[in-house]
């Protein structure tokens, strides 16, 4: 049995462990309810975008911009698709950065397996170290995005992308992220957002544009079997979509950049509530422990003082 002073000291670091999960717990939970704002915030304004992309398309216009371009049947073998992970630049995470690292290594995988190359693109240290440790070529790599993310990142992030999809370097743009459906479900989730597939785009009627492109239009349309909105279109679709199509673009990557972040602080909010528990179970086996040693240490002294004074009695 270990003696009580050694039991002491692991009990006091046992305690200071606890105040700092206890503290990082707090921490963790009073950014998760700004980051879930920032969530649900993002989350209309994809929708809307989506529709109206949705409603103003046609294969006519499919034909004019390139982010609508869709890769060819047969050519899988010699595609090119960039792959943008988003990790967290921290642990104490438990498996939050593991499980996105697996779902991108099993995209990779999935995609090489088909003959298509892949350029690596990397947010966060965890997956950036990661991939460095296996040895993967990274096409680019950033770590001054953190648990804030602006859409001025997201722009930076997926700008070079959209040129180079647009030129034709590559044929697809895919990012995995963890998708934030509450604080304890993130599931890690693969998202392409390049080239554009607008809602209902497989069938149904679209909006057209109107024949004079400087001239407002006003065209009924059809998702899905039910009507869609009557819009005014002016100046013209294409000029709306010219505007549109690199806006949602940009607010796909974004949303990817705030749901991993508040997955984050989610995942490490219960990675450190876990830990304050167990810390608290350790603390509470240690201080048994201590008092079974400090027990038997004065039951030996009590035996050995009424030892002595029975010798100097014989």
């Amino acid at each position: 049995m270990p003696k009580p002073r050694e039991l002491r000291r692991r009990i006091k670091s046992v305690q200071s462990t606890r105040k700092i999960t206890k503290t990082m717990e707090l921490v963790a939970t009073s950014k998760l309810k700004r980051a879930q704002d920032r969530v649900v915030a993002a989350r209309p304004y994809a929708a809307a975008l989506a529709e109206v992309i949705g409603d103003l398309y046609s294969p006519e216009l499919a034909e004019r911009f390139p982010l609508l371009r869709q890769p060819r049947d047969g050519t899988a073998g010699s595609q090119r698709v960039a792959l943008l992970l988003i990790t967290s630049n921290r642990g104490l995470c438990g498996a939050f950065n593991a499980n996105l690292i697996r779902e991108a290594r099993r995209r990779i995988e999935e995609l090489e397996g088909q003959g298509v190359t892949v350029q690596l693109h990397i947010v966060g240290k965890k997956g950036i170290t990661f991939f460095k440790f296996a040895k993967r070529p990274v096409a680019s790599q950033r770590i001054d995005i953190g648990d804030k993310p602006t859409a001025a990142h997201a722009a930076e992030l997926v700008g070079p992308l959209m040129a180079q999809f647009e030129a034709g370097a590559l044929d697809a743009v895919d990012v995995v992220f963890a998708r934030f459906r509450s604080a304890v479900s993130t599931p890690p989730t693969t998202l392409r957002i390049l080239p554009i597939t607008p809602l209902g785009a497989d069938g149904g009627t679209r909006l057209t544009p109107d024949a004079s492109p400087g001239s407002p239009g006003l065209r009924p349309g059809s998702v899905g079997g039910r009507p869609s909105a009557f819009y005014i279109l002016k100046p013209s679709a294409e000029a709306i979509l010219a505007q549109l199509l690199p806006l949602y673009v940009r607010n796909q990557v974004y949303r990817a950049l705030v749901e991993t972040a508040a997955a984050f602080l989610g995942a490490q909010r219960t990675a450190m509530k876990n830990a304050t528990d167990n810390a608290g179970e350790i603390i509470e086996l240690l201080q048994r422990t201590y008092n079974r040693a400090r027990q038997a240490q004065i039951t030996q002294e009590i035996a050995e003082i009424v030892g002595g004074a029975e010798a100097l009695k014989g």
